[in-house]
């Protein structure tokens, strides 16, 4: 009996010890980018927290040209990317390995998708509601960003994504990489959109985004 009690109780000890680890090893993105120490005084004692770069504010005009600024996203996880719609390499390529991101989360209103041409001299409003229509594009999931291309390519940097005005050949040059943001405004990951296998851990990822406890959270 006595060797029963003790089996029953190491039993007990180890489911408890695996829940508990299972709490804490729950997994958790990287952030990414720039970061500080700050130091400060909370209930007269000196603490330090490490601030994160985020993106900035911004104004841009979707494909039903409806203004977007980040008080759009607030709440809201979503995914960045740069492209432009006559794009003959990788563009078409990105997209349709985006359409599997965008099918993945139509329905949930706290995610976005936001690509931000850098052809705003051809792709007016009209072309990016065109191009969103071919692609079977409809509601607010995902937003076609058009913008001066300053700003464009300015914020582009904020993604650490490269974005480069056209070449002697007359070609727009652009990273083709997805970027995961949270609702802080936090780089969470950047994935190679011409990539099946990082598409699909990028949509693992926003999962696995959205059941961190700062995410779940966080203000909507």
């Amino acid at each position: 009996m006595k060797k029963q009690l003790i089996s029953a109780l190491t039993i007990i000890i180890s489911l408890y010890s695996a829940c508990k680890s299972g709490k804490s090893d729950q997994a958790k993105l990287p952030i990414l980018g720039n970061r500080e120490p700050v130091t400060k005084t909370v209930n007269g004692q000196t603490v330090t927290d490490t601030v994160y770069s985020t993106i900035p504010d911004f104004k841009f005009v979707n494909q039903y040209a409806d203004t977007i600024t980040g008080k759009s996203l607030a709440g809201k996880i979503y995914v960045a990317d740069f492209f432009f719609t006559t794009c003959p390499s990788i563009c078409p390529i990105m997209h349709r390995n985006m359409l599997n991101v965008y099918n993945e989360f139509k329905a949930d209103d706290n995610f976005r998708i936001l690509s931000h041409s850098i052809d705003p001299k051809y792709d007016t409003v009209p072309v990016l509601k065109k191009y969103a229509d071919k692609m079977g594009i409809s509601g607010n999931t995902w937003w076609l960003l058009h913008g001066s291309k300053e700003d464009i390519y300015q914020i582009a940097k904020n993604y650490l994504v490269s974005v480069m005005d056209k070449n002697p050949q007359g070609e727009f040059i652009h990273d083709g990489y997805f970027i995961l943001v949270d609702k802080q405004k936090r780089l969470r990951g950047t994935y190679d959109g011409t990539d099946p296998a990082q598409v699909t851990k990028l949509i693992a990822d926003i999962k696995t985004l959205k059941a961190e406890p700062d995410e779940a959270n966080a203000a909507k």
